[in-house]
């Protein structure tokens, strides 16, 4: 029996191979320092866990919640807005709560896309980037992740080339997985070449408070005018080491939070209500909790590019996100990112996550998330270099497995 039409429109989920070795190495006694998945091992502020506690013993917050959020939570959102960014925001109109920051794009892609429509994706990019529009019937055409000259020039090529003529622009800084960020006068540019092109803006910004060197990450929405064409997504999830709690936004053009609303009206009620209090609570609240986990994310980063380089696996520093995109070393660079990660877990103890899965462009690299304790990070790393010093070795018995592919 075939598969289902939009089953088919997606590829091999090549982090579940990586996961299958994963899990047997586990199963055979391996103690695998897992640096793959972004899901944040800190735990979640006290502050927040009680006002969850707290609105969980309320009667009636177990009944059906809001669809686009709660008032109090929406409100706390653009406050968040204002105090960060300087931007104002209307919670009526302007904001939507979301369950997570990659539920708000797979609907928004719902919402806006015809069968055929064109969408412009960075490629490497968050798998959710492209494959929530091609789920929904539309065409991926890839643009480069790194803002400059070269990505601008494919954004106009793109515009020639395609038919239909594109609808949205799609953009993620801090960069998943490249880690890569963009400034406002970036963000300018993006904003009126979507305006000359009768394009939309979809920009990511679930990393915008985990930065370490330079400025803080800017939003699009600080451009003059961005309001026009622009919606921007940003998550709890990181900020807050809240990833299970499933609490994120989309801001911005009113005609997009409008279409966003109305198709999550037929989908969802919302996160639970204490949930969302919770979440209230995590964005009035103190800032000192954000600027700890900063710090602590930044003594992993720290740690993983000295440990790492001296065990011979020279990782770029980050300057923001929580992971490195690291170039494969030389040796095993003609495997790809996939035979790579598979083989990083069974004769090192250690997964990363393999840079094919975010994209063709991808494959040269593996990302590396910061999601262990400095402890292990330099365990993770002792146990590269005894890998990496048997490279002949491993080569030797591999290749040609690889080459059978």
């Amino acid at each position: 029996m075939s598969e289902f039409h939009s089953v088919r429109r997606l590829p091999p989920y090549v982090f579940e191979q990586v996961n299958r070795v994963k899990a047997a190495a586990r199963k055979g006694g391996a103690d695998i320092i897992d640096l793959g998945m972004g899901n944040p091992d800190l735990p979640t502020p006290e502050h927040i866990n009680a006002k969850l506690i707290e609105a969980v013993t309320k009667p009636r917050t177990n009944r059906y919640s809001a669809s686009k959020g709660i008032p109090g939570l929406r409100k706390a959102q653009a406050a968040y807005y204002a105090r960060r960014f300087g931007v104002k925001l209307d919670p009526d109109t302007q904001i939507v709560a979301t369950l997570g920051s990659k539920e708000g794009f797979a609907n928004m892609a719902q919402a806006i896309t015809a069968p055929g429509d064109v969408v412009l994706a960075p490629n490497p990019s968050y798998p959710i980037h492209a494959f929530g529009f091609l789920m929904a019937g539309g065409v991926i055409r890839n643009v480069p992740a790194t803002p400059g000259a070269d990505y601008f020039y494919a954004l106009e090529r793109a515009v020639i080339h395609s038919i239909p003529k594109p609808i949205a622009i799609i953009t993620c800084y801090p960069s998943n997985p490249t880690a890569e960020v963009a400034d406002l006068d970036f963000y300018k540019d993006v904003v009126r070449f979507a305006k000359q092109h009768d394009l939309f803006i979809l920009s990511d910004l679930a990393y915008s408070e985990i930065y370490f060197d330079g400025d803080p990450p800017p939003s699009i929405l600080q451009v003059p005018g961005a309001m026009d064409v622009a919606v921007e997504f940003t998550s709890l999830s990181k900020t807050y080491s809240m990833p299970g709690w499933r609490v994120g936004f989309a801001v911005g053009n009113e005609r997009l939070i409008a279409a966003l609303a109305r198709v999550k009206s037929y989908l969802d009620y919302g996160a639970y209500t204490p949930i969302q209090v919770a979440a209230t609570a995590a964005l009035n609240g103190p800032d000192d909790c954000i600027a700890e986990m900063r710090e602590i994310y930044k003594k992993r980063r720290d740690v993983l590019v000295d440990s790492f380089g001296r065990a011979g696996f020279p990782v770029p520093s980050p300057k923001a996100s929580m992971f490195a995109w690291a170039p494969i070393p030389e040796k095993f660079r003609a495997l790809g990112s996939l035979e790579f990660s598979k083989l990083l877990v069974e004769k090192a103890s250690v997964a990363v996550a393999p840079g094919i899965g975010f994209g063709e462009h991808g494959d040269e690299f593996v990302r590396i998330a910061l999601v262990e304790n400095e402890h292990r990070i330099r365990q993770a790393a002792r146990s590269i270099r005894r890998f990496l010093e048997t490279a002949d070795e491993t080569l030797h018995n591999v290749v040609p497995l690889a080459a059978a592919r």
